[in-house]
């Protein structure tokens, strides 16, 4: 399997683009902000065709290039029903200071569309894209409309978890932004992500990757949850 990805844009989000193989089809995860020539040099590297862009949810810096990347290579967008609404007005899902700085960013107002195929995805289902089978698991508390995307174990290649702002190498998401709920995090995080196997890979929306074993053991979230002590998420993107 092929992952290749890098921290677009002013908020480090990690794009992703995943494939079996080089010269195959691919998807396309989370084209934030200045992600779309990153994208465009990637698949001229290895050769690929995308067939589809994945968003983990609705918030300003994981799809600010979404119309570009979807319409541009002409393929749907795949976002949950709940964060569907923040395609075409990302204010309503981050704080009046992130709207000032992005305001200031592009020089005045800012106008969002949703790209011309959106398609909506929900709890459970399978999506059998470019070669491979990808699980959402629905997963609020960060956003209404948040999800993960698993792929299982294949032959040699471990579990993979896209993780995008519920997961994070020593954190998780944050939950004071609207939409935001700090109960529903805990039960998603017990729900979606305890379950999962130690080897299986996680691929968060910001910093580096990990795995479910490493953060089991040493994410003090999941470490209170197993133990019974919540915590508080610190504020951690928009």
């Amino acid at each position: 399997m092929l992952v290749a990805g890098f921290p677009a844009g002013s908020w480090g989000t990690n794009c992703y683009l995943a494939a079996l193989e080089a010269g195959s089809e691919c998807v396309i995860v989370d084209p934030g902000m200045d992600s779309v020539d990153g994208i465009a040099e990637l698949i001229a590297e290895h050769n690929l065709r995308p067939i589809a862009v994945l968003l983990t949810h609705g918030h300003i810096d994981h799809m600010w290039s979404v119309v570009p990347v979807a319409d541009g290579y002409g393929i749907p967008a795949l976002v949950h029903s709940a964060d569907r609404h923040l395609l075409a007005d990302p204010a309503a899902g981050i704080s009046s200071d992130s709207r000032e700085a992005i305001a200031r960013m592009v020089g005045g107002s800012y106008d969002f569309v949703e790209p011309a195929d959106v398609v909506e995805i929900g709890d459970g289902v399978a999506l059998d894209l470019a070669g491979m089978t990808w699980r959402v698991d629905h997963a609020p508390g960060h956003t209404a409309g948040s999800v993960t995307f698993h792929r299982d174990r294949d032959g040699d290649t471990p579990p993979l978890l896209v993780s995008g702002d519920v997961l994070f190498a020593g954190s998780i998401g944050r939950t004071d932004l609207p939409g935001g709920d700090t109960e529903a995090m805990m039960r998603s995080l017990s729900r979606v992500v305890l379950p999962l196997t130690d080897d299986t890979i996680v691929l968060p929306g910001h910093g580096e990757s990990t795995s479910i074993g490493r953060e089991r053991a040493t994410n003090p979230f999941l470490v209170g949850l197993l133990e019974g002590d919540r915590m508080q998420p610190t504020p951690r993107g928009l």
